[in-house]
């Protein structure tokens, strides 16, 4: 007979929980040892599903499971290590979403360079009234990235991020240099 996952066994046998009348039958021991063997993937799983939520332990196959849980999209192309990384920050990139700082941290774990951005806003408060506004008058955004000699960064994908990220209105340039 061929074990459903071979060698793994079950922590907590049936055959054990019966009273002492079925232990000592050979068919109802044998019946809640096949039971034991369909149910120990499912209880070994349930043992270590704390591992399968966590994006830094969880089996690979299942990071982009998580990914789309969390609503995160991977870049198929990345190492398995940016993608778990990925995952685990999507959370507080989603809390910083839409601003500068969100931008960069995206950015900057999208091609695990050093991102400087500048743009022409500006926020300013006044108890006068017309008072001039911060900044230019055009909007504008500009994005460099400075990446390991070597490092392969795909510019049509990562300006799509950026363009996805960054508000529709405010154009923006982008620029990626090798150390």
């Amino acid at each position: 007979m061929r074990r459903a996952v071979e060698g793994l066994a079950t922590p907590y046998p049936i055959g054990t929980l019966l009273p002492a009348v079925f232990q000592e039958d050979p068919v109802a021991m044998r019946w809640t040892g096949a039971l034991d063997e369909v149910l120990a993937p499912a209880i070994s799983t349930l043992d270590c599903l704390a591992a399968y939520t966590d994006p830094m332990l969880a089996p690979a196959d299942f990071v982009r499971w998580l990914a789309g849980w969390l609503g995160a999209v991977l870049d198929e192309n990345w190492p398995l290590e940016r993608q778990r990384a990925a995952v685990a920050h999507c959370v507080r990139l989603y809390r910083l979403r839409g601003t500068v700082e969100g931008l960069r941290a995206l950015v900057e774990l999208a091609t695990g360079g050093e991102v400087e951005l500048a743009e022409n806003g500006g926020v300013r408060w006044s108890t006068a009234p017309n008072t001039p506004l911060p900044g230019e008058a055009g909007a504008w955004l500009s994005v460099r990235v400075t990446v390991p000699r070597g490092a392969t960064v795909d510019v049509v994908a990562l300006g799509e991020l950026i363009a996805a990220e960054k508000p529709a209105h405010v154009p923006h340039g982008l620029e990626v240099v090798e150390r």
